[in-house]
């Protein structure tokens, strides 16, 4: 009578090192239960135990988590990878300056306007199915665009990679939510997941540059395919699947609307800045995109079970995590993209000394990305968010005042501010979207995170790409003998005029250069300055937006 209770007790409270529950043989149990009722009876051993256990569960989403940072690698990597490519690809494709804008950025444009759509819909078929059938579609874009023999044909194919990239990037945020309950753990796991995404982007122009040391540009994108290779064989056994348990139709009127409208709203915002607000095209397409977003949002309160549910956007955390990293990534990515012509045409690095000259950027966004979890727990999400927003604009700022001679060590101090605070900033937004959202609409709700992301990289390479671009044509002055054709060329871009100055005697190219390579400079001045103001307002925005948090949420 007084033995019943301390076996089921004892049963319980050991585990076995493989973390399952263990049951002791009637050999080591009390001799009071050698006889044990079927209620406690021990199983055999060799049902209870698989001849080769796997590692326990929490191993296994560590082990998932690295097989998502590959997936993660694998998009951002190719978003920047193309940044030292741009003058290979001027001289070989020869495309127009609108091209060499739309070769950058409709990867970005694509993959932001599919964002929520795909994140949406890995939440109804599976986010591993859908992680790896975008893998695989990634691959064959990569192909394509390795070997695309003109500008169009590469524009296009880096718009079916943005197609591809939608399927995975929100996949792997889902997927973390649901692998990661604990919110001490999720913030570790995003923190190390959000290391990696920067790291990708920041790495980037290094392996291109060691790439380009020996290789066509065209190898910068197949450097992709035996990332996927292995993607697919580990993502295949080593992912678990997920997705929502009632998850409704997928709206395929709200896929279109949202597409059309970002798409065409990005679109207008770009031929404004070249062609002017008041141009006929840029009228029709601005009002196309305003009205196709106003009927998604629309349809989205109307519909039971909506691709987004922007009534997340009623929660502070949600609204300034999102609006932070849209503007953060305004300011960063079009400086980012002109940088690497300053240091190749203007300094004269090759490819490879342009990507180390990025190593400061990247060892600061991987320390960011990896200590934003505990800036949170020391200082708040408000402290550290907006205080990531505020170092990145001063970090951007400072590369108003370089010039064709600055030290190098001003510009690695820059981009070492700049980096960690844009690891904190990517970690922090990341984590905020995914908390304030239902488990269960994980996918879409890593999808507008990423979709802020990159509808900030695409708006920022057309926004600073104009004003940079503009300041250099109205800044150029060109030779006497440099008319015509050649005078289109060198006034299209910087690389135009590299490559038409390799064609002219030795004094109307040195006045050419010096003019271009001037000019390009007073631009990306003063396209710092205005990206590290917008980074200092975005700051502003947080702090106000976020003033009501409770203090439980400093966690």
């Amino acid at each position: 009578m007084t033995t019943s209770p301390t076996v089921p007790q004892t049963t319980s409270a050991y585990r076995s090192p493989q973390g399952r529950p263990h049951t002791p043989s009637p050999s080591q149990a009390p001799s009071q239960a050698a006889a044990p009722s079927a209620a406690v009876r021990p199983a055999p051993p060799a049902a209870a135990t698989p001849s080769r256990p796997g590692p326990p569960a929490a191993r296994r989403r560590w082990i998932a988590l690295a097989v998502l940072i590959l997936a993660v690698l694998l998009v951002t990597l190719d978003a920047t990878v193309l940044v030292l490519a741009i003058p290979f690809i001027s001289e070989s494709l020869n495309p127009s300056a609108t091209q060499l804008l739309w070769i950058g950025d409709s990867y970005s444009f694509v993959l932001a306007g599919l964002l929520v759509s795909m994140g949406s819909l890995s939440d109804r078929i599976g986010r591993k199915r859908l992680l790896l059938i975008g893998s695989l579609a990634f691959g064959a874009a990569s192909l394509l665009a390795a070997y695309a023999p003109g500008a169009g044909w590469l524009i296009a194919a880096r718009a079916l990679l943005g197609v591809a990239g939608a399927t995975i990037m929100p996949s792997t945020l889902s997927l973390i939510r649901n692998l990661f309950p604990d919110d001490g753990e999720r913030a570790r796991a995003i923190g190390i997941w959000g290391a990696a995404a920067t790291a990708g982007a920041a790495g980037g122009p290094l392996l291109g540059g060691l790439l380009l040391e020996h290789f066509w540009w065209g190898s910068v994108f197949l450097i992709n395919l035996p990332l996927i290779a292995l993607l697919m064989v580990l993502g295949w056994r080593l992912l678990p699947e997920s997705r929502d348990p009632n998850p409704g139709a997928w709206d395929l009127p709200s896929v279109g609307l949202s597409l059309v409208g970002i798409i065409a709203v990005v679109y207008a915002v770009k031929e404004a800045a070249v062609n002017g607000p008041f141009e006929a095209g840029v009228i029709v397409t601005a009002v196309l995109g305003t009205g196709c977003l106003i009927g998604f949002v629309r349809r989205q309160l109307r519909l039971p079970v909506p691709l987004l549910d922007v009534r997340l956007f009623a929660d502070p955390r949600f609204t300034a995590a999102a609006s932070g990293a849209l503007i953060a990534l305004i300011g960063l990515a079009g400086v980012v993209f002109f940088l690497s012509q300053y240091f190749q045409l203007v300094r004269g690095y090759s490819p490879l000394q342009a990507g180390l000259a990025d190593m400061p950027a990247f060892a600061g966004s991987v320390v960011g990305g990896l200590t934003a979890a505990y800036l949170a727990r020391r200082c708040g999400h408000r402290a550290a968010f907006a205080g990531g927003l505020l170092a990145m604009g001063l970090g951007l700022g400072a590369l108003g005042w370089v010039h064709s001679g600055t030290s190098y060590l001003l510009i690695a101090v820059a981009f070492l501010v700049t980096g960690v605070a844009e690891g904190v900033v990517y970690a922090m937004s990341t984590t905020m979207v995914l908390d304030a959202a239902p488990k269960e609409k994980s996918g879409a709700a890593g999808a507008v995170s990423e979709t802020a992301y990159e509808l900030g990289t695409a708006l920022g390479i057309a926004l600073v790409g104009s004003v940079l671009t503009a300041v250099y044509r109205s800044g150029l002055v060109l030779p006497a003998t440099v008319h015509g054709p050649a005078a289109t060329e060198s006034a299209n871009s910087l690389g135009g005029a590299v490559h038409t100055a390799s064609t002219l005697p030795s004094g109307s190219a040195d006045a050419l250069l010096s003019s271009a390579r001037g000019a390009f400079v007073q631009g990306m001045n003063l396209a710092a300055v205005l990206s590290g103001a917008l980074l200092v307002g975005a700051a502003v925005l947080v702090w106000v937006l976020l003033r009501h948090r409770r203090p439980a949420d400093r966690t």
